[in-house]
Protein backbone atom coordinates (compact mmCIF):
# COMPACT_ATOMS: atom_id res chain seq x y z
CA UNK A 1 0.00 0.00 0.00
CA UNK A 2 2.82 2.40 0.88
CA UNK A 3 4.32 2.11 -2.59
CA UNK A 4 1.11 3.60 -4.04
CA UNK A 5 1.02 6.44 -1.50
CA UNK A 6 2.92 8.99 -3.63
CA UNK A 7 0.56 8.40 -6.56
CA UNK A 8 -2.51 8.66 -4.29
CA UNK A 9 -1.14 11.93 -2.89
CA UNK A 10 -0.68 13.25 -6.43
CA UNK A 11 -4.31 12.44 -7.26
CA UNK A 12 -5.51 14.13 -4.06
CA UNK A 13 -3.36 17.16 -4.86
CA UNK A 14 -4.84 17.37 -8.37
CA UNK A 15 -8.38 17.07 -7.00
CA UNK A 16 -7.76 19.79 -4.40
CA UNK A 17 -6.26 22.04 -7.09
CA UNK A 18 -9.31 21.58 -9.33
CA UNK A 19 -11.71 22.28 -6.46
CA UNK A 20 -9.84 25.45 -5.61
CA UNK A 21 -9.87 26.54 -9.26
CA UNK A 22 -13.63 25.87 -9.51
CA UNK A 23 -14.26 27.80 -6.29
CA UNK A 24 -12.15 30.71 -7.51
CA UNK A 25 -13.94 30.75 -10.87
CA UNK A 26 -17.34 30.65 -9.13
CA UNK A 27 -16.44 33.67 -7.01
CA UNK A 28 -15.23 35.56 -10.07
CA UNK A 29 -18.40 34.74 -12.00
CA UNK A 30 -20.59 35.81 -9.06
CA UNK A 31 -18.77 39.13 -8.83
CA UNK A 32 -18.69 39.89 -12.56
CA UNK A 33 -21.99 38.59 -13.95
CA UNK A 34 -25.69 39.32 -14.06
CA UNK A 35 -28.75 37.62 -15.59
CA UNK A 36 -29.15 38.05 -19.33
CA UNK A 37 -32.18 40.07 -20.31
CA UNK A 38 -32.37 40.85 -24.02
CA UNK A 39 -35.72 41.09 -25.83
CA UNK A 40 -34.21 39.84 -29.10
CA UNK A 41 -32.78 36.71 -27.50
CA UNK A 42 -35.78 35.77 -25.36
CA UNK A 43 -37.69 34.00 -28.20
CA UNK A 44 -34.64 31.88 -29.11
CA UNK A 45 -33.98 30.90 -25.50
CA UNK A 46 -37.70 30.13 -25.07
CA UNK A 47 -37.59 27.75 -28.05
CA UNK A 48 -34.61 25.93 -26.56
CA UNK A 49 -36.36 25.69 -23.20
CA UNK A 50 -39.53 24.35 -24.84
CA UNK A 51 -37.51 21.70 -26.70
CA UNK A 52 -36.02 20.60 -23.37
CA UNK A 53 -39.37 20.66 -21.58
CA UNK A 54 -38.20 23.39 -19.23
CA UNK A 55 -40.04 26.55 -18.14
CA UNK A 56 -36.97 28.61 -18.92
CA UNK A 57 -33.19 28.60 -19.25
CA UNK A 58 -31.25 31.00 -17.00
CA UNK A 59 -28.39 32.57 -18.95
CA UNK A 60 -25.91 34.97 -17.40
CA UNK A 61 -23.68 37.70 -18.82
CA UNK A 62 -20.03 37.48 -17.78
CA UNK A 63 -18.73 41.05 -17.90
CA UNK A 64 -15.44 40.45 -19.72
CA UNK A 65 -14.34 41.46 -23.22
CA UNK A 66 -13.22 38.17 -24.84
CA UNK A 67 -15.71 36.42 -27.11
CA UNK A 68 -16.68 33.17 -25.41
CA UNK A 69 -19.41 31.06 -23.86
CA UNK A 70 -18.99 29.19 -20.60
CA UNK A 71 -20.59 26.33 -18.70
CA UNK A 72 -19.58 26.82 -15.08
CA UNK A 73 -18.84 23.84 -12.79
CA UNK A 74 -22.10 24.56 -10.92
CA UNK A 75 -24.14 24.15 -14.13
CA UNK A 76 -24.75 27.82 -14.90
CA UNK A 77 -24.47 29.03 -18.50
CA UNK A 78 -22.69 32.27 -19.34
CA UNK A 79 -22.12 34.45 -22.39
CA UNK A 80 -19.36 37.02 -22.23
CA UNK A 81 -20.08 40.69 -22.73
CA UNK A 82 -17.71 40.56 -25.68
CA UNK A 83 -19.91 37.97 -27.39
CA UNK A 84 -23.05 40.02 -26.77
CA UNK A 85 -21.37 43.08 -28.26
CA UNK A 86 -20.87 41.11 -31.47
CA UNK A 87 -24.59 40.31 -31.41
CA UNK A 88 -25.57 43.92 -30.68
CA UNK A 89 -23.41 45.15 -33.56
CA UNK A 90 -25.07 42.71 -35.97
CA UNK A 91 -22.03 40.49 -36.49
CA UNK A 92 -23.78 37.57 -34.77
CA UNK A 93 -27.47 36.69 -35.11
CA UNK A 94 -29.88 35.77 -32.31
CA UNK A 95 -30.02 32.19 -33.62
CA UNK A 96 -26.20 32.00 -33.57
CA UNK A 97 -26.25 33.12 -29.94
CA UNK A 98 -28.83 30.39 -29.40
CA UNK A 99 -26.34 27.90 -30.87
CA UNK A 100 -23.75 28.99 -28.31
CA UNK A 101 -26.23 28.57 -25.47
CA UNK A 102 -27.20 25.11 -26.80
CA UNK A 103 -23.51 24.15 -26.91
CA UNK A 104 -22.94 25.21 -23.29
CA UNK A 105 -26.09 23.36 -22.25
CA UNK A 106 -24.50 20.32 -23.87
CA UNK A 107 -21.50 20.61 -21.58
CA UNK A 108 -23.85 20.73 -18.60
CA UNK A 109 -26.14 17.89 -19.72
CA UNK A 110 -23.24 15.60 -20.65
CA UNK A 111 -21.50 16.05 -17.31
CA UNK A 112 -18.36 17.54 -18.81
CA UNK A 113 -17.62 19.57 -15.70
CA UNK A 114 -17.37 16.40 -13.62
CA UNK A 115 -15.39 14.67 -16.35
CA UNK A 116 -13.02 17.61 -16.60
CA UNK A 117 -12.51 17.40 -12.84
CA UNK A 118 -11.43 13.78 -13.23
CA UNK A 119 -9.34 14.62 -16.31
CA UNK A 120 -7.75 17.61 -14.59
CA UNK A 121 -6.90 15.56 -11.52
CA UNK A 122 -5.37 12.77 -13.61
CA UNK A 123 -3.50 15.18 -15.86
CA UNK A 124 -1.85 16.96 -12.95
CA UNK A 125 -0.86 13.66 -11.37
CA UNK A 126 0.50 12.46 -14.71
CA UNK A 127 2.32 15.75 -15.28
CA UNK A 128 4.13 15.57 -11.93
CA UNK A 129 4.88 11.86 -12.37
CA UNK A 130 6.33 12.43 -15.84
CA UNK A 131 8.31 15.44 -14.66
CA UNK A 132 9.82 13.31 -11.89
CA UNK A 133 10.64 10.33 -14.12
CA UNK A 134 11.77 12.20 -17.23
CA UNK A 135 13.62 14.76 -15.15
CA UNK A 136 15.84 11.95 -13.86
CA UNK A 137 16.34 10.31 -17.24
CA UNK A 138 16.66 13.51 -19.29
CA UNK A 139 17.97 16.34 -17.15
CA UNK A 140 16.91 19.86 -18.18
CA UNK A 141 14.61 18.76 -21.04
CA UNK A 142 12.64 16.07 -19.18
CA UNK A 143 10.37 18.60 -17.49
CA UNK A 144 9.79 20.35 -20.82
CA UNK A 145 8.82 17.06 -22.50
CA UNK A 146 6.51 16.15 -19.59
CA UNK A 147 4.69 19.47 -19.96
CA UNK A 148 4.28 18.97 -23.71
CA UNK A 149 2.83 15.46 -23.23
CA UNK A 150 0.42 16.54 -20.48
CA UNK A 151 -0.70 19.58 -22.49
CA UNK A 152 -1.29 17.43 -25.58
CA UNK A 153 -3.43 15.03 -23.53
CA UNK A 154 -5.45 17.93 -22.09
CA UNK A 155 -6.06 19.35 -25.58
CA UNK A 156 -7.19 15.96 -26.89
CA UNK A 157 -9.70 15.54 -24.04
CA UNK A 158 -10.95 19.10 -24.49
CA UNK A 159 -11.55 18.53 -28.22
CA UNK A 160 -13.51 15.37 -27.41
CA UNK A 161 -15.80 17.34 -25.10
CA UNK A 162 -16.29 20.07 -27.69
CA UNK A 163 -17.36 17.62 -30.40
CA UNK A 164 -19.82 16.00 -27.97
CA UNK A 165 -21.28 19.37 -26.94
CA UNK A 166 -21.57 20.34 -30.62
CA UNK A 167 -23.53 17.16 -31.32
CA UNK A 168 -25.85 17.81 -28.38
CA UNK A 169 -26.36 21.39 -29.57
CA UNK A 170 -27.17 20.23 -33.10
CA UNK A 171 -29.83 17.84 -31.85
CA UNK A 172 -31.33 20.49 -29.56
CA UNK A 173 -31.35 23.15 -32.28
CA UNK A 174 -33.09 20.76 -34.69
CA UNK A 175 -35.67 19.83 -32.05
CA UNK A 176 -36.26 23.52 -31.33
CA UNK A 177 -36.94 24.17 -35.01
CA UNK A 178 -33.88 26.40 -35.39
CA UNK A 179 -31.73 23.89 -37.25
CA UNK A 180 -27.97 23.63 -37.51
CA UNK A 181 -27.55 26.49 -39.98
CA UNK A 182 -26.75 29.11 -37.30
CA UNK A 183 -24.37 26.71 -35.59
CA UNK A 184 -22.38 26.21 -38.79
CA UNK A 185 -22.51 29.86 -39.85
CA UNK A 186 -21.09 30.86 -36.46
CA UNK A 187 -18.17 28.45 -36.88
CA UNK A 188 -17.48 29.95 -40.31
CA UNK A 189 -16.90 33.34 -38.66
CA UNK A 190 -15.59 32.21 -35.25
CA UNK A 191 -11.87 32.76 -35.91
CA UNK A 192 -12.58 36.26 -37.17
CA UNK A 193 -14.81 37.07 -34.20
CA UNK A 194 -12.38 35.84 -31.56
CA UNK A 195 -9.11 37.24 -32.89
CA UNK A 196 -7.90 40.69 -31.88
CA UNK A 197 -5.42 42.87 -33.79
CA UNK A 198 -1.91 42.03 -32.64
CA UNK A 199 -3.10 39.24 -30.35
CA UNK A 200 -4.20 36.48 -32.70
CA UNK A 201 -6.40 33.56 -31.66
CA UNK A 202 -7.13 33.36 -27.90
CA UNK A 203 -5.51 30.58 -25.88
CA UNK A 204 -8.79 28.80 -25.07
CA UNK A 205 -9.51 28.32 -28.76
CA UNK A 206 -6.20 26.50 -29.27
CA UNK A 207 -7.51 23.53 -27.27
CA UNK A 208 -10.73 23.37 -29.32
CA UNK A 209 -11.16 21.59 -32.67
CA UNK A 210 -10.67 23.78 -35.71
CA UNK A 211 -13.86 25.28 -37.12
CA UNK A 212 -13.80 23.29 -40.42
CA UNK A 213 -13.51 20.06 -38.41
CA UNK A 214 -16.49 21.04 -36.27
CA UNK A 215 -18.60 21.92 -39.30
CA UNK A 216 -17.67 18.61 -40.94
CA UNK A 217 -18.68 16.73 -37.78
CA UNK A 218 -22.04 18.53 -37.67
CA UNK A 219 -22.71 17.65 -41.30
CA UNK A 220 -21.71 14.03 -40.65
CA UNK A 221 -24.26 13.94 -37.82
CA UNK A 222 -26.90 15.43 -40.12
CA UNK A 223 -26.23 12.71 -42.67
CA UNK A 224 -26.43 10.05 -39.96
CA UNK A 225 -29.71 11.48 -38.70
CA UNK A 226 -31.15 11.84 -42.21
CA UNK A 227 -31.30 15.63 -41.98
CA UNK A 228 -30.76 17.76 -45.03
CA UNK A 229 -27.64 19.91 -44.59
CA UNK A 230 -28.28 23.62 -44.75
Amino acid sequence: MLKFLPFILLILYGFALWKFSAWQLGRQLDAQSRPLSDPGLKPVIARLALALGLPGIPVHVYEVDPVNGLAAPDGRVFLTRGFLRKYESGLVSADEIGAVIAHELGHVALGHSRRRMIDFTGQNALRILLMTLLGRILPFIGIWIANILATALAARLSRRDEFEADEYASALLVKAGIGTGPQKSLFHKLDRLTSSPGEGIPAWLLTHPKSPERIAAIEANEARWGIRSG
